[in-house]
């Protein structure tokens, strides 16, 4: 099973940081205009919030894995709830290499596997190093056109 870059925990973090954020502020508009509050109050949830994506940041990492099987791509990840996702090959449909600009800063990058169907079509490989990222889109993209050859009517 492979394991994600390490630094995707701050990616994971910067974005439970900045909704903690938006709450506070959430809260602090709603102690100005319609109920007031100790100011203590978005301070603490704000703080509660940060703590918090710190820790589910942390057992994220250490539970999400990937694994390039024979016939499917496997994932392992959750912390609340702990999902594991097997995608055949032969039901890739195209494969992305993604990356917004906090993964761009963090020298990282996403692979996401479009799969035939309308049910949850799409599964996100996140936190790889770019030259990773792209090496495990081609190799998906081989191992999806191959077992298309192999799957004949």
């Amino acid at each position: 099973m492979e394991v994600l870059h390490p630094r995707i925990r701050l990616l994971w973090i910067a974005q439970a940081a900045l909704a903690a954020v938006v709450v506070g502020v959430v809260l602090a508009a709603v102690d100005a205009w319609i109920v007031s509050f100790p100011t203590v109050v978005p301070i603490g949830v704000v703080a509660i919030g940060a703590i918090l994506g710190i820790v589910y940041a942390v057992v994220l990492y250490k539970q999400w894995r990937f694994e390039l099987q024979d016939d499917a791509l496997y994932l392992e990840r959750g912390v609340i709830t702990f999902v594991e996702t097997a995608v055949p090959f032969v039901r890739v449909q195209h494969v992305d290499t993604q990356f917004g600009p906090i993964e761009r800063a963090l020298g990282l990058s996403s692979v996401v596997v479009y799969t035939a169907g309308s049910r949850n079509a799409d599964v996100r490989v996140p936190g790889l190093t770019p030259d990773r990222a792209r090496k495990l889109q081609n190799t998906l993209r081989e191992l999806a056109v191959d077992s298309e050859a192999d799957d004949g009517v």
